[in-house]
């Protein structure tokens, strides 16, 4: 006859509780943060594509000031991205951009100041802060729209544009596109639209969230839960768009 032997006993501290919080983070928070991870593979693979297209084409030897665009080598940043609304015809090398990506920043700060707010359960202080947050993103957005505009619609002196030979007659490349465009390679069109626009997805997805959060907070639904996890949770990604942008800026604009 088998006698039975008894599974050692496991002491408690040493099981996984059912509602226990791994790292002192709600499965919400735990969530979010797989997520941006996953997210950050992403935007890793598409930077350093770039790099590695950038870096494989001719660059210019030359002066910036005797520069031209050509698709035979890879355009300037400062040549590029020197327009400014409203500032017709002055060059202006990358200070639109500096001003979107200090607006996106700025629009970080407030977020933070709106989870600060969500923490002392300050509701008037969280809907103030999220609500200039939204208008933070969408101000990016919009700014984002205009250079999109002016890079398709080409440089307004087509005499610096590169040249496109059709039967035998060299003319200036006047608009951008995924086939070619007027400041170099097709490469470049390319990545500028899809890594751009990549990210620009996030924030208007991230400012949708946001004013999903603005929404609830107005209507009470977060001091009747008792908390304001919900406003940290977005603000994370709201913190990981703006810190994308940076590499972005910093790849795309600088390099």
């Amino acid at each position: 006859m088998s006698v039975a032997h008894a599974a050692p006993a496991v002491p408690e501290n040493l099981t996984w509780q059912g509602g226990s919080e791994p790292l002192k983070a709600s499965y919400g928070k735990l969530m979010m943060w797989f997520f941006l991870l996953s997210d950050t593979f992403t935007f890793s693979a598409l930077l350093i594509t770039y790099g590695m297209i950038r870096f494989s084409q001719p660059a210019w030897e030359g002066s910036p000031a005797d520069f031209y665009f050509s698709t035979t080598h890879w355009p300037i940043p400062e040549k590029v991205f020197e327009a400014v609304p409203f500032l017709h015809g002055m060059s202006l090398p990358l200070v639109f951009v500096g001003i979107m990506t200090f607006i996106l920043i700025a629009s970080s700060v407030t977020m933070v100041l709106a989870v600060e707010a969500g923490h002392r359960g300050d509701r008037k202080d969280v809907e103030k802060w999220m609500l200039w947050t939204i208008v933070g993103g969408f101000t990016f957005l919009g700014s984002q729209a205009w250079e999109w505009g002016h890079f398709i619609h080409g440089p307004e002196d087509l005499t610096l544009a590169a040249k496109q030979v059709i039967d035998g007659v060299s003319t200036p490349i006047e608009g951008a596109n995924l086939v070619r465009n007027p400041y170099g390679p097709p490469a470049f069109a390319d990545l500028f639209f899809f890594i751009t626009g990549f990210h620009g997805t996030h924030v208007f997805s991230g400012v949708i969230l946001n004013i999903l959060i603005f929404f609830n907070a107005a209507t009470g639904v977060y001091e009747r839960r008792g908390h304001y996890e919900m406003v940290e949770k977005v603000g994370l990604y709201w913190h990981f768009v703006d810190l994308v942008w940076v590499f972005v800026f910093t790849f795309f604009y600088l390099v």
